[in-house]
């Protein structure tokens, strides 16, 4: 049975507007942007007022495709660390694991004094294959986290250009079977295990859950894809509305980031690279799933059509679209007190406790 649920600038029964104060914590970055756009959206209805003065911030530079991928990774480092962010309730530590030939480091995140053992979640973070590493994406772990009550256990998995399709991949996979296997030895039940993943890492959470049932191992209770590349289709009608500038996330990115992991066209649409190209036979039995998607992206369109195509599989899956926000609405710190944001997190957290207890 498949949710969908759209959640609107229109808030509450019978359409009574809700007017919430957003704090905006504004990026400061210079010189660059995150994703650069020619376009001005300070009149566009479909965006709300916290995410287009975000959008005049990082709409000022030059873009991601213009700069080496060392260059690119800087931008989003520096733009998360611009913003102050809450980091209290958690504690933190590292452990390096070798599994399935693959040398992986584990970032391992508890809540704050917790001691006995808990439920797992492996979070996977985006940045197109590229972008993106642990301190970008702590303060949004940090949040599930602490409204879970489960363990996340981080992969740093090897980025383009130094590693391409399918090592990635393979490493989180190696990981998640790890942590399944020996997870008393960082105090987790690898038992109630979950994957999450933002952007790329909603694609290779797809991926991990595709291949988990194909090698028949790890189990995996539950899955959550937050605005996932599924798909290598530049074509999709969200494509053609937002990939040409002015909405965080654009078209000639998104090749640039393809270009990197996966040069052929062809060996693009392998189901594990694309998962929205798996089958409906391939599909039955993985296990529940929710995914998020945002109104003004580029990936909004295949994104809800994996949760159709799942849904068709047998799968239980939510779909959710948040309207008036961006890409990565949910990573970005200076949309870290959004509502949206905020709902986000707190129906990510209800999922994982239900799958998880």
């Amino acid at each position: 049975m498949k949710r969908i649920i759209r959640l609107s600038k229109l808030i509450g029964s019978n359409h009574r507007i809700i007017k919430v104060s957003v704090l905006l914590l504004i990026v400061v970055i210079t010189g660059s942007s995150l994703f650069a756009q020619a376009k001005n959206n300070a009149t566009d209805p479909n965006l709300t007022t916290a995410v287009k003065d975000f959008l005049k911030v990082v709409n000022s530079g030059p873009p991601l495709e213009t700069m080496s991928p060392y260059d690119a990774r800087k931008v989003l480092v520096n733009a998360q660390a611009s913003v102050k962010v809450d980091l209290s309730g958690i504690d933190v530590s590292e452990k390096t694991i070798r599994s399935e030939g693959y040398t992986v480091k584990l970032h391992i995140i508890r809540p704050a004094g917790v001691k006995g053992i808990l439920p797992v979640f492996i979070y996977i973070h985006g940045g197109g294959w590229v972008l993106g590493e642990f301190p970008t994406h702590l303060r949004m772990v940090r949040d599930l986290v602490v409204l879970s009550g489960a363990v996340a256990v981080h992969v740093d998995y090897t980025q383009t250009p130094d590693a391409v399709f399918p090592q990635a991949i393979n490493e989180i996979y190696s990981a998640t079977k790890w942590v399944a296997e020996h997870g008393a030895e960082i105090n987790v039940d690898g038992k109630r295990l979950a994957v999450v993943g933002n952007s790329v890492g909603g694609n290779m959470t797809a991926v991990t859950t595709l291949m988990a049932k194909a090698k028949h191992s790890p189990q995996i209770k539950f899955q959550a894809m937050l605005w996932p590349i599924v798909d290598c289709d530049f074509e999709t009608a969200s494509y053609k509305e937002f990939g040409t500038g002015g909405y965080y996330l654009s078209t000639a990115t998104m090749k640039w980031m393809y270009d990197m992991y996966i040069k052929d066209p062809q060996m693009r649409k392998d189901i594990f690279a694309s998962p929205l190209r798996a089958t409906i036979e391939q599909l039955k039995g993985l296990p529940p799933a929710l995914i998020a998607v945002d109104e003004n992206d580029v990936l909004r369109d295949e994104g809800e059509a994996y949760g159709r195509k799942l849904e068709k599989a047998g799968v239980k899956v939510t779909t959710l679209r948040y309207d008036g926000v961006i890409h990565d609405f949910g990573l970005l710190n200076g949309l870290a007190e959004i509502p949206q944001t905020h709902s986000l997190f707190l129906q990510v957290a209800a999922e994982l406790k239900k799958y998880l207890q």
